[in-house]
């Protein structure tokens, strides 16, 4: 169950009946979406505070104190499972992995199918969100055309959506056999791809794996939150 809210920091007490132990501060970004799409899909109550970038909430004082790259999503975690005062995580790939260990869930525990999700999460992390931003921004915010960064960013854009492409020929999900945090961290960046000025036809591994989650109940709900 989601419960929404105002910008704010403020702490719910634990000992009420309607509290609400997880706080997300939250934009409707890919990044912001991946932290949404696990909620839903483990179905765990949370408190959504909106924090509007394009007016610099992310740089207000009380959201860097948890948030220090000034980015989100973060969250604050108020029944910690060792029994600690709360616990606040920025970054989202560290939220995804505490949330799947919170819980239990889209991640296993068997050693081989957890290390596999993990390396496809980190890859998603470290080359596939940020290649694919780069590609946005020169394609449609940067001030002035540089075609030299088009080009090498819509190549490299190319070159993973190929990666991808031929880990999904092989396998379902990303992970293996199960739906797992790395799906939920690489599906939001491929929302954008025509923006990208990728044509999924020529992926057609990806396009399939695209539709099965784009239809998930927990993925419907997580992004009607982006225009409520």
């Amino acid at each position: 169950m989601i419960h929404q809210s105002a910008y704010t920091l403020s702490t719910p007490n634990p000992l009420h009946k309607d509290a609400v132990m997880l706080d997300l501060y939250y934009a409707p970004t890919p990044n912001g979406h991946k932290v949404t799409l696990f909620l839903e899909e483990a179905g765990l109550e949370y408190r959504l505070h909106r924090v509007d970038i394009s007016k610099g909430e992310q740089f207000k004082p009380e959201f860097l104190a948890i948030a220090p790259n000034n980015k989100i999503p973060a969250i604050i975690d108020h029944a910690p499972s060792d029994g600690g005062p709360p616990l606040s995580l920025f970054e989202s790939g560290a939220i995804l992995l505490y949330l799947a260990d919170k819980s239990g869930k889209l991640l296993s525990g068997e050693l081989r199918e957890r290390q596999i999700a993990l390396q496809w999460l980190f890859w998603q992390v470290a080359g596939f969100g940020p290649m694919l931003g780069q590609n946005h921004h020169f394609n449609h915010f940067a001030p002035q055309a540089v075609p030299y960064a088009i080009e090498r960013y819509q190549v490299e854009t190319q070159r993973l959506y190929g990666v991808l492409n031929k880990r999904l020929e092989k396998c379902p999900w990303l992970g293996g056999e199960r739906y797992s945090v790395a799906d939920i961290a690489t599906y939001p960046w491929v929302v954008s791809h025509e923006r990208q000025r990728i044509d999924l036809d020529n992926f057609p591994a990806v396009s399939n794996w695209y539709e099965r989650i784009k239809n998930r109940p927990a993925t419907e709900r997580a992004y009607q939150l982006a225009s409520s």
